[in-house]
């Protein structure tokens, strides 16, 4: 969910290593709910967990705010608008260990977590590998990895509706110095679906945004990113590589 637009990048997109120090199959603390637990509980119900952050999507300075990317071995969680100082901030590196008490809440399909209480860092490391999910696009079941760290491959380039290989903006209206949102279409099996470099997570300066401004319809791609929704997948794409 993107709802400020000055934002200080605070780094770190996620290593599309498996197990970097894992401690994944560690049980969680008292008072910890498991990831099926947080995923049958109510929405709008008060939730705490324990998860590895993956990724920061943005610091906001002006209200010390962060947005996190976060997994453990079982699902993904995206913590939304955590109040945070800038010093807390550089620690949420990858991997890094957090537990946190918020609100579990939707915003057009996707599940969050907003209104942090608070967190704590924890000891403790992992880095998701992506998990193939090709075979599940277009599926009912795709919204069970909503929020893990997913790769698609083999796909193909479609045109948007301007017949562009992508655009600035969901409308074509942005720009590369605006540092816009990039979207752009891909194919497989003879659906096609709608992929997202979000430049609050990857901005105009990294090799996933040059590599989307550099696509031709027709090309074939395997992709990684965050399985992000917003009223259907969404993926917020961090890695693509032209075949």
């Amino acid at each position: 969910m993107k709802k400020f637009l000055s934002v200080i990048l605070a780094g770190a997109l996620v290593l599309s290593l498996a197990g970097c120090g894992a401690n994944s199959g560690d049980k969680k603390s008292e008072g910890v709910m498991t990831y099926a637990e947080y995923n049958a509980a109510a929405l709008e119900s008060q939730v705490t967990i324990e998860t590895y952050v993956q990724a920061n999507q943005s610091w906001w300075e002006e209200e010390n705010k962060i947005t996190l990317y976060t997994q453990d071995k079982d699902g993904g969680y995206f913590i939304y608008n955590m109040n945070c100082s800038e010093a807390d901030s550089k620690k949420l590196t990858p991997g890094t260990k957090i537990k946190v008490t918020g609100t579990k809440a939707e915003w057009s399909g996707e599940v969050e977590v907003i209104d942090v209480e608070k967190f704590e860092i924890e000891k403790g490391s992992y880095v998701a590998p992506a998990t193939d999910v090709t075979d599940k696009l277009g599926s009912d079941n795709l919204i069970d990895f909503q929020n893990r760290f997913v790769s698609f491959k083999g796909l193909k380039i479609e045109a948007r509706d301007d017949g562009s290989a992508f655009q600035y903006k969901y409308d074509g209206s942005g720009s590369h110095d605006e540092n816009s949102d990039l979207y752009f279409n891909a194919s497989i099996n003879g659906q096609t679906f709608t992929f997202t470099v979000e430049s609050l997570l990857c901005d105009n300066t990294t090799d996933v945004y040059k590599a989307v401004e550099g696509l031709k319809v027709g090309d074939a791609v395997d992709m990684e990113g965050f399985l992000y929704w917003y009223n259907g997948a969404n993926p917020h794409i961090t890695k693509l590589v032209v075949k």
